[in-house]
């Protein structure tokens, strides 16, 4: 098996399709089809991702996936959603999710977009097999996903930890946005802009305890991580 997926969707064909396409091309996926039973699911395994419906019922997507992160801060979480508000996007980035895909959409795009999460959710590879790294006075451990300033750690995401790890690789020189967007997400749109924006504020946060680093914002353009 290619990776474990829980599937939390009310939609009887719509959860059908999707999850008969995703074993066929490998994965193991374990369907629900309404929030709570999904957060039984859950808790009672291990999966490799998350691809939550968001209107559910008994327990919606964002409740749930705020259930999942508060227990798990590193299994990727891929919304399904109907809704065209970019609130309603952007608030399941500010909750821990990590990519979405509006409805309807072709089995195919949603198969590359596991794909990549499953590419990235293989250990980072550095040159000389680095895994941890020091960014001004913080500990950058990549293989745990821990960033660590004295006796104080943050856990990360994995999207999280590879975009430190994406600006940390050109420090102190400006890295664009659509080579990061590309890179991370696997595509350059605006709406995946404004989730870029989202996950730089939450690194600016966790980095503000060392005043000699700066994530320095070139509007319009890219990031720069002065260290």
């Amino acid at each position: 098996m290619r990776g474990k997926i829980l599937l939390v969707e009310d939609d009887e064909s719509l959860g059908f399709v999707t999850k008969d396409n995703l074993e066929q091309s490998g994965y193991e996926v374990c369907w629900s089809k309404e929030g709570r039973e999904g957060s039984e699911a859950f808790f009672d395994n291990d999966f490799d991702l998350c691809i939550l419906d968001v209107m559910l019922p008994h327990l919606d997507g964002f409740s749930l996936a705020r259930n999942i992160r508060e227990a798990n801060e590193f299994v990727p979480i891929l919304f399904l959603t109907a809704r065209s508000m970019e609130e309603d996007r952007l608030r399941g980035f500010e909750i821990g999710g990590d990519d979405y895909i509006t409805k309807p959409f072709s089995i195919q795009e949603l198969l590359y977009r596991v794909e990549v999460f499953m590419r990235r959710s293989k250990p980072l590879v550095r040159e000389k097999a680095v895994s941890e790294i020091l960014i001004g006075g913080y500990h950058f451990d990549i293989e745990n996903l821990l960033l660590s300033w004295n006796d104080e750690s943050q856990s990360l995401t994995k999207m999280e930890a590879d975009l430190l790890n994406c600006l940390y690789d050109s420090r102190n020189e400006l890295v664009k946005r659509s080579d990061i967007l590309i890179k991370i997400w696997g595509e350059d749109d605006y709406f995946k802009g404004r989730s870029l924006d989202v996950f730089i504020s939450r690194l600016r946060k966790y980095l503000q305890k060392d005043p000699n680093i700066e994530i320095r914002n070139h509007h319009g353009v890219g990031f720069t991580l002065r260290c």
